[in-house]
């Protein structure tokens, strides 16, 4: 007994001396900011364009709001469930943050809701997309409301848009599959099954007979059974996702070389910003959702990213992050005018003010606005005018729109 008594005392000495060493020596109020993504781990390459956009929004203000100093935590979730509930837990017990900001992964997602909700910490814009997270949040939401305003829409919001634009093309006589037929592939995660049940359930009411469903672990890169198995099956369209570039990349490449003829989508090919380098001339003709720079403000951020960080930004990545935290800044700004820059007071303005769409925000590059209502809630507002990615194509690196109509520059252009 004396050996627990013992740890108990030293654990609260310990976590004392922790939050005596991360005050401000001067006394200046400071506002410390939790920021989760995969820094380590296979998905790295997205956490550094988290956390290089992150600082670039905050270094634009000065990492002030008002007369509050800005500290930002760093949160790395290794892209494991449990590895990121122990750094969160860390970083809201030793380092004391007052809000998180973004994650990357749908299954990191579910896990760490349960440790916003066990310290009342609010946490903005996390992008794990997948329907779990919102059966979550609507289960309690005086319990799980702390994971607010959901920086992804879940998967099947998104997906009808591939739907429409094959059957576009196929009543146009763009392509003419042998029969319609497809298989669905992805990372065996909640991100990866909630968006392949997604376009499994879609494709079917397209009239579309599914002939094979697989999910694989997200470091895996040796995909010649799998596709082999495909090539077998007949399909004429491989529909699926995967957060690692480097297994993506693999599956396309792998595809291409046993000469399957099937379409592809590779939803998240272009999430980072070297993925041509990775993927070469087999992604031509892949298909994929993503936003694009598309104002001059976007392609001045894309360019001083590079230049700051020598490498090349994705907008679903670096650019949806970089409109995040300059959203968070606006939220704390209303913070700040409602009286209290803390916890507290952020919650309320989440609740009260962005999950109402009484405060949305229009300044970003990615999208026109980013705006919660009561319907949508915990995800953001899709359509036109509000959260949204087009379909494109691939072709020699570049991505071409081919959907919605009111945005295409190209036609799709069938498997050769």
């Amino acid at each position: 007994m004396r050996l627990a008594v013992g740890g108990t005392i030293a654990l609260t000495a310990a976590l004392v001396c922790a939050a005596c060493a991360s005050r401000d020596p001067a006394g200046e109020k400071t506002l410390r900011v939790g920021v989760l993504g995969p820094f380590t781990g296979p998905v790295a390459r997205t956490g550094d364009e988290f956390k290089d956009s992150v600082r670039m929004a905050f270094d634009a203000v000065g990492s002030r709001i008002g007369d509050t100093r800005v500290q930002l935590v760093w949160i790395d979730s290794q892209s494991d469930p449990q590895k990121a509930v122990a750094a969160y837990e860390e970083a809201v017990i030793r380092h004391r943050i007052d809000a998180g900001l973004l994650n990357w992964h749908s299954s990191e997602a579910v896990a760490v809701m349960e440790v916003t909700a066990k310290h009342k910490v609010p946490h903005f814009f996390g992008m794990g997309a997948t329907g779990v997270v919102n059966e979550k949040y609507h289960s309690d939401v005086s319990r799980y409301g702390y994971w607010m305003a959901k920086g992804w829409p879940i998967p099947s919001k998104l997906t009808p848009a591939y739907v429409q634009a094959l059957e576009d093309a196929i009543q146009r006589g763009l392509w003419k599959p042998a029969a319609r037929t497809a298989a669905i592939w992805g990372e065996d995660t909640d991100w990866g099954r909630s968006l392949g049940s997604g376009l499994r359930d879609q494709l079917r009411s397209a009239s579309w007979s599914i002939v094979g469903e697989e999910y694989f672990p997200l470091t895996e890169t040796d995909f010649y059974p799998l596709l082999r198995k495909f090539k077998e099956s007949g399909a004429t369209l491989l529909a699926g996702t995967g957060t690692s570039p480097s297994s993506v990349a693999a599956l396309i490449k792998q595809a291409r070389e046993i000469g399957l003829p099937s379409l592809i989508i590779a939803n998240g090919l272009g999430w980072v910003g070297e993925w041509h380098n990775l993927v070469g001339d087999a992604s031509d003709g892949v298909l994929d959702q993503i936003p694009g720079w598309t104002s001059p403000r976007a392609q001045e951020f894309a360019a001083e990213f590079e230049r700051r960080w020598k490498m090349k930004p994705s907008p679903a990545a670096a650019g949806l992050a970089y409109d995040y935290a300059n959203f968070f800044i606006k939220i704390a700004r209303r913070a700040l005018e409602r009286g209290s820059l803390d916890r507290a007071t952020l919650y309320r303005v989440g609740r009260e003010e962005v999950m109402t769409g009484r405060l949305t925000f229009t300044d970003g590059i990615v999208m026109k606005e980013y705006k919660y209502t009561s319907e949508s809630e915990p995800d953001p507002v899709v359509g036109e005018g509000a959260f949204m990615f087009p379909v494109l194509q691939y072709a020699g690196g570049q991505g071409k729109v081919i959907w919605p109509a009111l945005w295409k520059v190209a036609d799709l252009r069938p498997p050769s």
